[in-house]
């Protein structure tokens, strides 16, 4: 009988939580699919790509995913200064899944939604 197992289970220890917990937030994921595709990328290139989002939403998006270690964040010591953002190893590591994501939405976003029988 699973209904023990379901009283007895907490989402928050699963593995797809820690995942959501890393990935959840409006734009975390357009930037870590923008990293994929063209890093390095600097912080106005990320603004431009991710349309509509704030100075403040964006750098807080990034302090976030660069503390859960999926970005780095590089400072060139030029005048002005240039600051780059790439993907780490673990940010790397998780871009196979969003890939996965991409690939089940170019399969099935042309499809009709179907309303299920009550």
């Amino acid at each position: 009988m699973i209904l023990p197992y379901i009283e007895n289970a907490n989402f928050e220890d699963t593995g797809f939580a820690y995942t959501y917990s890393l990935i959840a937030g409006k734009y975390k994921m357009v930037i870590l699919y923008c990293l994929m595709e063209f890093q390095p990328v600097r912080f106005n290139q990320l603004q431009r790509y991710v349309r509509g989002v704030s100075d403040k939403m964006l750098s807080q998006s990034l302090k976030e995913l660069r503390a859960d270690g999926l970005v780095r964040r590089e400072v060139w010591p030029e005048t002005p200064p240039r600051v780059e953002y790439s993907l780490t190893p673990k940010g790397s590591s998780l871009m196979a899944v969003l890939d996965e994501l991409c690939t089940w939405g170019e399969k099935h976003r042309d499809e009709k939604t179907e309303t299920p029988a009550e």
